[in-house]
């Protein structure tokens, strides 16, 4: 496989939707706790980035896999569909897909061994969800319920393993701490589940000839589209509450001036959802969000 096919495959370009919120819950734990692992934290990266490409080729496969072989559906099998595109074949899908989930397993399992068994429940979920996301009988994908699992666990569960590898001998994991976590972390959760809403918004047609029931066809595109809009809103109310609350220097309300860029783009998918034209501007939103809140916060460390 040449390599631009396999970064193709794995969807390089999202893996900043799981830097991100590592970067942040780093800072986080330096900010809190004034401690860091590098060495625990620089294998956690490396962990977490290959089990996120190894999500991103099981989607892909996944999809390719169980998409009905009918005249509606060629366009998305032989056009869209990256397997399609490039024939991969599903064997080559799979070795890539466990391989590169095997080698992040391994490196979960021994940090497990070094900081304890609270990163290993936390682990467990992920990879439940990294699997059952485009996999199993019922994939979650296909259900109204992938926003909350992809913010959740790439914008929270990302953030609080990073901040339990940088902590796990100095503090305890309690109700407040996590709660406290959770909210410093609602900026990153509702920019990363706002990707996948625009996804499904831009995808609604194509979903529903899929036999795919997500949120949208529930609640409907007006619906949804006024939740993307206002899932901003609810991020910059956790920010301002995280600063509130202490856990978050007073510097990181600086990451406000991003609602001005996120308000414009927001502005612009409003009024189109096409995915090729338009999707890219959730990713650009949550891109400036975290990037943005990682320097402002880690200004914050420095005064």
């Amino acid at each position: 496989m040449k390599p631009k096919v396999f970064l193709e495959f794995v969807e390089i370009k999202s893996l900043i939707a799981s830097v991100l919120p590592f970067v942040l819950g780093s800072l986080y734990a330096i900010y809190n706790y004034h401690q860091v692992h590098l060495g625990y934290l620089a294998l956690f990266f490396v962990a977490s980035s290959l089990f996120h490409m190894a999500t991103n080729a099981n989607d892909n496969y996944q999809d390719f896999l169980h998409a009905p072989r009918d005249a509606d559906n060629q366009e998305f099998l032989e056009e869209t569909n990256v397997v399609g595109v490039n024939q991969i074949s599903i064997g080559q899908a799979r070795t890539i897909t466990f391989g590169l989930a095997g080698v992040s397993l391994v490196l979960g399992l021994w940090l497990v061994t070094r900081t304890g068994l609270p990163l290993l429940w936390m682990g467990l979920y992920s990879y439940a969800v990294g699997y059952f996301y485009a996999g199993g009988p019922k994939p979650i994908s296909t259900g109204p319920f992938g926003e909350f699992f992809s913010g959740f666990t790439m914008g929270f569960m990302i953030f609080w393993i990073a901040v339990f590898i940088n902590t796990y001998d100095v503090t305890t994991i309690t109700w407040l701490s996590s709660f406290q976590v959770l909210v410093a972390a609602g900026l990153a959760i509702f920019a990363i589940s706002n990707i996948m809403l625009a996804n499904n918004i831009c995808d609604m047609a194509e979903d529903i000839a899929l036999g795919r029931h997500t949120i949208l066809y529930y609640l409907g595109k007006p619906v949804m589209l006024r939740v993307f809009a206002w899932s901003y809103v609810a991020g910059y109310l956790c920010l301002v509450a995280a600063v509130w609350l202490g856990v978050l220097p007073p510097l990181s309300l600086l990451t406000l001036v991003s609602a001005i860029p996120v308000y414009k783009n927001t502005r612009l998918f409003l009024q189109k959802q096409v995915k090729r034209e338009t999707f890219i501007l959730a990713i650009k939103n949550a891109t400036i969000i975290c990037l943005s809140f990682a320097v402002f916060m880690g200004l914050g460390l420095l005064v």
